[in-house]
């Protein structure tokens, strides 16, 4: 298996993995410089650094970085006693380069309209693929979203299918109206992706999950929601509104765990929404 070929296929299917370079050798080690490993997010790999124990620490190294999706630097000595005990007559140094390669973020706009436009363009800018799905061919078409990878106009029911949802994904709800919304709502509450966010007040929001609620959808489903969409600027225009709302992205994308807790709106951020939630 040709190690390029499998990174790329792996950014293809949003998965994260880790690579492992020997950057610098003084001395004999059971290696070369520029060797390469691969370590996936299951834990598989493909390559080897020479084995032993030092592959056995750059895994758990790699494993880090795709945790933290920081770099790390590694440095081995392999003197006499260590090589011996551990099988590796060489007596080298080698430094190990270990770096997160990150799948591009995707974000799935619901909704084709001006605000859409706007959202697909910051985006772009800001490094997301993006997919535009609306039911419209009229606002659903590559003369208004040149530079989208992909755009359907179909039924969304017909369309949730074809879309690969992870959680690399971003899902961004902007459909025409409260019941379009839902649609999109019911589905995408049941994918893995990172963030999901919809336009318009929390109010409108506290009572599209109620009526999913109803139809057997749990209070823990919804979580994730951010509504109204977009960090507070005091965005008014869908120019401003698209700036907002990628901001919020890059956040969940970037922000430690505890810091994007701290910034995000989801749905059940005070405890007035949980009232009204009752």
């Amino acid at each position: 298996m040709d190690l390029f070929d499998e990174i790329v296929r792996l950014r293809r299917d949003g998965q994260k993995c880790a690579l492992a370079t020997i950057v610098q050798v003084n001395g004999s080690i059971p290696s070369y410089e520029s060797a390469k490993l691969l370590v996936r997010e299951d834990g598989s790999i493909v390559g080897t650094v020479g084995g032993g124990c030092v592959e056995a620490e750059v895994w758990n190294a790699a494993r880090e970085v795709i945790e933290t999706e920081k770099p790390k630097h590694l440095t081995f000595s392999l003197g006499q006693d260590a090589a011996y005990d551990n099988g590796l007559i060489c007596g080298g140094q080698l430094n190990v380069f270990v770096e997160p390669i990150i799948p591009q973020p995707h974000a799935l706009i619901f909704g084709a309209g001006h605000v859409s436009k706007s959202l697909a363009q910051v985006s772009q800018i800001a490094g997301f693929r993006v997919s535009v799905i609306d039911d419209r061919e009229q606002f659903a078409n590559r003369e208004r979203f040149p530079d989208a990878e992909e755009v359907f106009a179909d039924e969304y029911e017909s369309v949730f299918p074809k879309l690969k949802v992870n959680a690399n994904s971003f899902l961004i709800i902007v459909t025409r109206g409260h019941r379009d919304d839902m649609r999109v709502l019911r589905w995408a509450v049941s994918t893995p992706a990172k963030y999901i966010a919809m336009i318009g007040s929390k109010r409108k929001t506290i009572a599209i999950v109620k009526e999913l609620e109803q139809e057997g959808f749990s209070r823990d489903q919804f979580t994730r929601i951010h509504a109204p969409m977009g960090l507070e600027i005091g965005a008014i225009t869908p120019e401003e509104i698209a700036v907002s709302v990628v901001a919020e992205m890059i956040a969940a994308r970037r922000q430690p765990a505890s810091d994007w807790k701290a910034l995000s709106k989801s749905l059940f951020a005070n405890e007035h929404t949980r009232a009204l939630l009752k």
